[in-house]
């Protein structure tokens, strides 16, 4: 069930304390994916998750904003601050929990996200106030994990398989020219590059090419089967 389409009496009458909520970001993918790309991806995974789950379980509205300001050259990239990110997912998950959905999957797609929903998810389940655990999709993909860069392969890939509309297939060749290898700048295991315009001229790090939707189909189901076995785990965990 998708909570921003039920009713608040329909959600009275649900028998179940599990909640996932998808978080990821609104920020350049190159010239050929939407900015939405993040928030797109986790919304997919997040609800192919929990159609796989033997079980029942909500699904939250999407945070669309996140900690971005690394493409902040890019137009049209929004970001807020890794204090506001954190405030905003830890009281969406509080409010989730005052309505008895106290155990929460938080769903990410981007990989900025991945430090501060860890922080908020630990907090949160220290003090008590709800179980939460982040999972972030493009990590429990197997050995596709490793093709993971931006706006490249894996996220491409998935987009042709779920928002076919949305991949500018004629620019495709554009964003294969500007990519870059991989991640940065580094020397001695430090990244000395901040933001992504620094390494990639077009903010695209690997070959998109090389994620047709097939692939992208087999990340859905490997992602979906990872969060299926995540939700019941966090459904089964005892919390004394």
């Amino acid at each position: 069930m998708r909570l921003s389409e039920a009713t608040w009496t329909a959600v009275a009458d649900l028998d179940t304390d599990l909640a996932v909520l998808p978080v990821g970001s609104t920020e350049q993918h190159g010239p050929h994916a939407p900015l939405g790309t993040d928030f797109f991806n986790a919304e997919s995974i997040a609800e192919a998750g929990v159609e796989a789950f033997d079980g029942e379980a909500v699904v939250a509205p999407t945070i669309p904003v996140g900690i971005a300001e690394e493409h902040r050259t890019f137009d049209g990239t929004l970001w807020v601050s890794p204090d506001t990110f954190r405030a905003y997912v830890r009281e969406t998950i509080e409010s989730l929990a005052f309505h008895g959905f106290d155990r929460v999957v938080v769903v990410n797609g981007h990989g900025g996200n991945v430090e501060a929903l860890a922080e908020v998810c630990r907090r949160l389940s220290r003090t008590g106030d709800a179980y939460a655990v982040a999972f972030t999709w493009f990590n429990a993909v197997g050995e596709h994990s490793s093709d993971m860069g931006h706006g490249g392969p894996l996220e491409t890939a998935l987009l042709r398989h779920t928002h076919p509309e949305l991949v500018h297939e004629d620019r495709i060749d554009e964003a294969r020219e500007g990519a870059a290898d991989r991640w940065g700048e580094w020397v001695s295991g430090v990244n000395l590059a901040h933001d992504s315009d620094e390494f990639s001229e077009n903010g695209v790090v690997g070959d998109p090419a090389d994620g047709d939707a097939a692939r992208g189909e087999e990340l859905e189901s490997l992602a979906a089967d990872a969060l299926a076995s995540l939700l019941t785990a966090v459904e089964t965990r005892k919390l004394d």
